[in-house]
């Protein structure tokens, strides 16, 4: 039994059945295995395109079976997208290894009854590949673009009405782009020049990103964890949108900070090092596990200032918090923005989504009490969903008087992209090389 197989296919199962997080299941999932470099790249590869292509591959698979999808198990239309996507996909591996490899699968991992069924559909889809049919454009668009991107029509649909249909094949396309991977500078201990020499050094390619401060992007990286600069707190890994965020939050030294909803600590990093590790920053979450993963974090990068601790972001507080210079309030979203780094999330049914605006509301809310007189208030996701971003924003200041709206002072090589307020932005993937992300500012009068 081929390995990077078996491991692709358990860490597929667990994310189809179980709802985990993509790249937290094949991380666990690999560790369980024995395997080089090549098998390990090869399971990553199966993992990550079937789940991109869910709904490329179920269409495909339609076509060359008597039984419908649906009523097949997880187990048979997991193996089945593996076979489909090794033979469409993946050009190095023979048609005849990907079938052979996934009847073994099933009969090694409880389908034996469906090992000859899968045998025939991928046999067949061999034999007929030149007969795949896709939808055309001009009979549906909406399965067009659907089928082609394996995006839910729902939120095609809704990205459409929000951004325009341009905007949304683009927004589609940079969800098949391998995301970039941005590291945040450490200021405090080391210069960006003298970063990126350390990195070369360890044989990873490092080059400045000259428009953001501290940002450089970063490849070939292995284990970023077993690096030693990332182990002498030289640097931590974040987004552009992050660093962008944190440098329009604009913190100086010896202010006092309040984040929130802090987890996993990355912006109450790039905050501390922009403050110069002098001052108080206050970073909450809701679970003491996660409390505990930000001061690690902070202890490694030798950021003195963070205090991490558990507060519920949506309740009152029974001893209330000294008032802050700033508040940050990055609160959880449905992740549409990430869709390109976690593809599991753009298969969420739209109610799924459609609990998120009062929960955002209610902790911008609360956290808005937080805020001195004339302090600075932000609210950010990692989303592209006007319900949960401009809404929400609108929402708040129109009900909250001792507020104003406070333009964000966007550097030149930023621009708006939709029709929003100065105080307001949302950053696209394929326009400013980032996650989508939205940023809101206000300020206590």
């Amino acid at each position: 039994m081929n390995n990077a197989r078996l491991s692709a296919f358990k860490a597929l199962l667990h994310v189809d059945v179980n709802e985990g997080y993509s790249n937290i299941v094949l991380d666990k999932t690999l560790a369980e295995f024995s395997m080089d470099s090549r098998d390990k790249a090869l399971a990553s590869a199966i993992f990550y395109g079937v789940l991109e292509r869910r709904i490329t591959l179920n269409y495909i698979i339609k076509q060359f079976s008597n039984t419908p999808v649906k009523k097949m198990s997880p187990k048979v239309l997991e193996i089945l997208r593996m076979g489909v996507y090794q033979i469409l996909y993946l050009e190095k591996i023979p048609n005849s290894a990907a079938v052979n490899e996934s009847v073994t699968l099933a009969k090694e991992n409880g389908a034996v009854k469906a090992a000859g069924f899968i045998n025939a559909v991928l046999r067949n889809l061999v034999r007929s590949i030149d007969k795949i049919k896709m939808p055309e454009y001009n009979k549906d668009p909406l399965l067009y673009l659907s089928v082609k991107y394996s995006c839910p029509k729902w939120l095609i649909e809704h990205w459409t009405k929000s951004y325009g249909m341009e905007c949304t094949i683009n927004l589609l396309k940079s969800t098949y782009n391998k995301p970039p991977i941005f590291a945040r500078v450490n200021n405090t201990l080391v210069s960006v020049e003298e970063l990126i020499d350390r990195l070369n050094s360890e044989g990873v390619k490092a080059e400045a990103i000259t428009t953001v401060n501290g940002a450089v992007e970063i490849e070939n990286t292995g284990s970023i964890s077993e690096l030693k600069s990332f182990q002498e707190g030289l640097f931590h890994i974040q987004d552009l949108s992050s660093q962008i965020c944190c440098n329009l939050f604009n913190p100086k030294s010896g202010e006092r900070i309040i984040d929130v909803c802090s987890a996993p600590g990355g912006k109450a990093f790039t905050i501390a090092e922009i403050m110069n590790n002098k001052g108080e920053l206050l970073a909450f979450d809701k679970y003491k596990g996660k409390a505990g993963l930000i001061n690690k974090g902070a202890k490694r990068l030798n950021l003195s200032i963070i205090r991490a601790s558990v507060r519920d972001a949506t309740k009152k507080d029974s001893k209330p918090l000294e008032l802050a210079d700033r508040v940050l309030c990055d609160v959880p979203c449905s992740g549409l923005g990430i869709v390109r780094r976690k593809p599991e999330i753009k298969y969420k049914s739209k109610s799924a989504i459609d609990s998120f605006p009062d929960l955002q509301y209610l902790i911008l809310c609360r956290a808005s009490k937080l805020v001195k007189n004339g302090g600075i208030l932000f609210y950010s996701t990692c989303t592209l969903n006007p319900k949960e971003n401009n809404e929400v924003a609108a929402k708040f200041i129109e009900n909250n008087n001792d507020f104003a709206q406070v333009s964000l002072n966007l550097p030149d090589f930023i621009s708006h992209v939709v029709d929003e307020p100065k105080n307001q932005l949302t950053l696209m993937p394929h326009i400013h090389n980032t996650d989508g992300f939205f940023i809101a500012a206000f300020q206590k009068k």
